[in-house]
């Protein structure tokens, strides 16, 4: 059973109230790929598939907002990276003047996060929404990688750090990290959001991890701050 949730010091309120003013797109912040320029990538992953299943490890959005059919979900532990806000979001939810941050899994330590097992379908029709969604801005390479689940061991699609991408910002500080989140706002929405909503997955889930909680905590702050002002 998960553990009893704890009460977030983020909140979707102060996040509205700071972050009151629209942004508008800027396709030029972040040009992304076209489905035809994904796909060479999408084949070669699928290649180099292992296993029967097909299942996705999610560790951030994908956990509560997966966008694709699921059969099944397990909690599921990836051993040799952890769970890291790293990679700057210069659009969607950020701009290139205050850019933002997304998770990715970065090296060393473990994550816990969630194994979604898809239905059986065609793996390309099954693949693409999540490949578009994670493959599209540059941010991430791909990976099957071995889950460690009570029901036992699967494979899994896993989207890491792509550290030579011009998004990947290295290993901030959580004050660093929390100052860009805090300012940042695209046109999908305030950076906080997301953070809020994927610290709220994760105590849902029972899923424990002192960066995200140490991070809401310190955007709350700034956020009051910007409020109060």
């Amino acid at each position: 059973m998960p553990a009893p949730t704890r009460l977030l010091d983020l909140n979707l309120d102060l996040i509205a109230r700071a972050h009151a003013v629209p942004v508008a797109d800027d396709p030029s912040a972040l040009a992304v790929l076209s489905d035809a320029e994904l796909r060479p990538g999408l084949e070669d992953i699928i290649a180099g598939r292992d296993g029967r299943d097909l299942w996705v490890f999610a560790y951030g959005s994908l956990m509560w907002n997966p966008e694709f059919p699921v059969a099944e979900r397990r909690i599921g532990t990836v051993r040799g990276f952890h769970r890291r806000f790293c990679l700057l979001q210069r659009r969607f939810r950020g701009t290139p003047e205050r850019p933002g941050f997304v998770l990715a899994l970065d090296r060393g330590g473990l994550c816990r996060g969630v194994a979604f097992r898809l239905p059986g379908m065609e793996i390309r029709e099954a693949l693409m929404p999540v490949w578009r969604r994670e493959m599209r801005g540059r941010g991430y390479v791909a990976r099957w990688l071995p889950v460690a689940t009570e029901a036992g061991p699967v494979s899994a699609l896993t989207f890491l750090a792509n550290r030579a991408s011009d998004r990947y910002a290295g290993r901030l500080s959580d004050a660093e990290i929390a100052e860009k989140i805090a300012a940042a706002c695209g046109h999908k929405g305030p950076s906080a959001e997301y953070l809020f909503r994927t610290v709220e997955a994760c105590e849902r889930l029972g899923i424990r991890d002192r960066h995200l909680w140490n991070l809401q905590a310190l955007v709350a702050a700034r956020l009051r701050s910007c409020v109060l002002v």
